[in-house]
């Protein structure tokens, strides 16, 4: 019997990603952020989620993308990590898809860089591709696990 996952789909620079629907938190519309002194440039700052702060990080930055234009704002897909709540910045939100794990293929060779390292594989999906965003590596690293670090401090 084929097992099927869910992901729920964002867009990011024209490319269209999905993560897993149990790693999702919530996708909330853009909130209004505080800058963190000294935090790496993929750390667009800290929201407060009723009551919790969760930092956000502009996955176009952390992939290497061009930043998003200024009269665009970002959306908010709230993922869960070892580390606690992160906010991950994308353009626009997509859909919950559901597809045939057996179907998932290594990434592209077109993928360069750290985005190859964060693309678990990909979805050929009528039309397009589906990069499956491993959420851990996308926000693991030294320079968003320093920030999240500091807001436990």
């Amino acid at each position: 019997m084929a097992s099927s996952q869910q992901f729920c789909t964002f867009f990011l620079n024209g490319h269209f990603f999905g993560t897993p629907v149990p790693q999702v938190q919530e996708v909330i519309q853009y909130q209004v952020m505080t800058r963190v002194p000294l935090a790496p440039s993929v750390v667009s700052g800290m929201i407060n989620l009723r009551g919790q702060i969760v930092s956000a990080i502009d996955l176009r930055r952390r992939l290497g993308f061009p930043d998003r234009p200024a009269d665009q704002l970002p959306m908010n897909v709230v993922v869960r990590t070892n580390e606690g709540a992160v906010s991950l910045l994308v353009d626009e939100i997509g859909d919950v898809i559901e597809v045939e794990e057996e179907a998932l293929e290594s990434p592209p060779e077109t993928l360069q860089g750290f985005a190859r390292e964060v693309v678990r594989g990909v979805y050929k999906l009528s039309g397009r591709l589906l990069l499956v965003l491993d959420t851990e590596r996308a926000v693991d690293g030294g320079d968003a696990s320093a920030a999240m670090a500091s807001r436990r401090a």
